[in-house]
């Protein structure tokens, strides 16, 4: 597509900070049925717990545990009927992965008449899709969108093929190996590609050692650490790339920013989680500097915690206009 002289782009554009409650069309709401996930995933039962206030619940600390409670939430409220990943993989908060989309979705619906665009039209790239591939499996089974997948590890691909082949999901689902571990959209993007929507959660830390300080924080927060306890490393997993690069989130998603613009005509709209509020400020700037004709910041919250993501698109209204009516279904 090609690029237009136009005026300067406006000035970054931020949503209405709102409650810490989960987005409206997340089906994770309110408590969790436990007797209705343990009846479409029976092994769940193993890990229930009483919480200090007599509810149902799970140990967060026990990996085993969250990896079987993800499955079942993915079984009873998406279809997924089948789901593992490897020992040591990041196994996500599927509320929190289920907001992002739902935000994403809101932001495609603000160009189109306040309607949803749904359907294998349109298109999404997953930036380090992981061997738990929970961006795909949730906004295909939520709105009908084609995805393409993309990571370096061989492990993890492998792993998210599995998950996609055993859920018959080959046809919407396309997983590419990212080979040259400093490029994000280079050699992901093809020249033939068009994509309405990337979307990514980049690793946080800085470092290996910062990674486990995190970890260690969270296990206060949980009220977890016990000395006479083994605990594992970290409750929800991860692999280093998943967990850390150099510069941490600040340097990944600057350089996301600075690399998106060799892709400008390919992509509707960036996006990238960004969990430090404190690299809000910078990102936009840059991506004001780079030539981004919209940046919205959009805010979400699940209990106390508190992320959002960054979206941005260097199309002009006009173009965005003509993607559109190209590209998006009708009615």
């Amino acid at each position: 597509m090609p690029r237009k002289a136009t005026p300067p782009p406006s000035q970054p554009v931020r949503a209405e900070p709102g409650k810490a409650v989960l987005h409206p069309r997340n089906r994770h709401t309110g408590r969790y049925d436990f007797p209705a996930l343990i009846a479409g995933c029976p092994e769940l039962a193993e890990y229930v717990i009483l919480n200090p206030y007599g509810k149902q619940s799970i140990d967060f600390a026990n990996p085993d545990a969250v990896r079987v409670f993800n499955r079942a939430l993915l079984r009873q409220f998406y279809g997924i009927q089948h789901w593992d990943i490897p020992p040591g993989y990041l196994c996500p908060p599927v509320p929190g992965r289920a907001d992002y989309l739902h935000g994403l979705a809101d932001l495609l619906a603000q160009n189109d008449a306040s309607a949803i665009p749904r359907g294998t039209a349109i298109h999404a790239l997953d930036i380090g899709t992981g061997a738990n591939c929970i961006y795909p499996l949730i906004g295909h089974r939520e709105y009908g969108w084609r995805f393409t997948g993309s990571d370096i590890d061989a492990t993890a691909l492998a792993s998210a093929r599995t998950i996609v082949s055993a859920n018959g999901l080959a046809w919407a689902i396309e997983l590419r190996q990212q080979t040259a571990p400093k490029h994000i959209f280079k050699g992901m993007v093809l020249p033939e590609d068009r994509f309405d929507l990337t979307l990514c959660n980049p690793p946080f830390h800085a470092s290996q050692a910062e990674a486990s300080s995190g970890s260690q924080r969270k296990w206060r927060n949980l009220g977890k650490l016990d000395p006479s306890r083994k605990l594992p490393a970290l409750n929800f997993g991860g692999q280093a790339a998943e967990l850390w690069c150099e510069g941490g989130e600040a340097a990944f998603v600057a350089r996301m920013a600075e690399e998106s613009v060799a892709f400008a005509g390919q992509v509707y709209w960036f996006s990238t989680l960004v969990s430090k509020g404190a690299n809000v400020a910078p990102l936009e700037a840059r991506l004001k500097r780079l030539g981004a004709r919209q940046v919205r910041t959009l805010d979400m919250a699940q209990g106390q915690k508190k992320s959002r993501f960054v979206a941005w698109t260097f199309l002009t209204e006009a173009e965005q206009t003509n993607w559109r009516a190209e590209r998006w279904p009708k009615g």
